[in-house]
């Protein structure tokens, strides 16, 4: 299993907390997800916060808040062939 720290633009499987479970009071998502990494910061005590963005097959209410991810890219993340965004305006 690889361990390494995130890095800008991968996609990374992660249990990604929904707005709508977080009102629920939930600390944690339902399920494990594809997330674009979309910062990772280094602190000055060499802790690394990361912020994530989900990729969803669902398509956006809003098309000015998602981008959509390329066939090709997809294939090269190792995603499916379906249709996914990465939603902008809601992240971990």
């Amino acid at each position: 299993m690889d361990l390494s720290p995130p890095r800008l633009g991968e996609v990374i499987r992660y249990a990604y907390l929904r707005a709508n479970e977080a009102d629920l009071a939930r600390e944690e998502g339902v399920k494990h997800r594809p997330c674009a990494v979309v910062l990772a910061l280094r602190k000055r005590d060499e802790q690394l916060w990361v912020t994530v963005a989900p990729v969803t097959h669902a398509p956006p209410r809003d098309a000015e808040s998602a981008v959509e991810l390329s066939a090709s890219l997809k294939k090269r993340l190792g995603l499916d062939a379906r249709r996914s965004w990465v939603i902008c305006h809601e992240v971990n």
